[in-house]
């Protein structure tokens, strides 16, 4: 289980750094194709092994998994199946980032969970450093998912 461990965590910050990218890109009105799909596999397999470990209930933490796996086949159609014609444009980015958001979400619940100063500020995750944290969180990708979506343009105009 240690080596699963290690290999979802791996997933969860190469999808998270990729995604960044991915996302800076589109601030700057590029489409970053290598990155993107670096994002997108690691992304899926970071939701995928997350089903991995063993629960006994549905836990947040399998809800957030399916959604954000929701998001990434969205996006994938929206990308290399309707390449971004349209509205497409604007599925793919609300998605693209939505995914990125829900890593990002899970990353601050576990390290509430897992760093001790964290854990001692809301050792149940109903307190308020977890609540504004992810609030924090939230606006800020709102606000970069708003401007993702000025920003980058149609695919014909995009240089790949």
């Amino acid at each position: 289980m240690t080596t699963f461990t290690l290999v979802h965590v791996l997933l969860s910050l190469v999808g998270i750094g990729s995604g960044l990218l991915v996302l800076g890109g589109m601030l700057a009105g590029r489409r970053l194709s290598g990155w993107t799909e670096l994002f997108l596999a690691t992304t899926i397999a970071t939701s995928v092994t997350g089903f991995g470990f063993p629960f006994e209930r549905v836990l947040p933490s399998h809800v957030v998994g399916v959604i954000s796996l929701v998001a990434l086949a969205v996006a994938i159609v929206a990308l290399y199946f309707r390449r971004l014609a349209g509205r497409w444009r604007t599925v793919y980015v609300v998605m693209a980032v939505a995914a990125l958001y829900f890593n990002v979400f899970v990353l601050i619940a576990q390290a509430f969970l897992k760093v001790a100063a964290f854990r001692e500020a809301a050792p149940t995750q109903i307190e308020a450093p977890f609540a504004i944290t992810q609030l924090v969180n939230l606006a800020i990708f709102v606000v970069l998912g708003v401007l993702a979506l000025r920003r980058f343009r149609d695919e014909s105009q995009l240089p790949t």
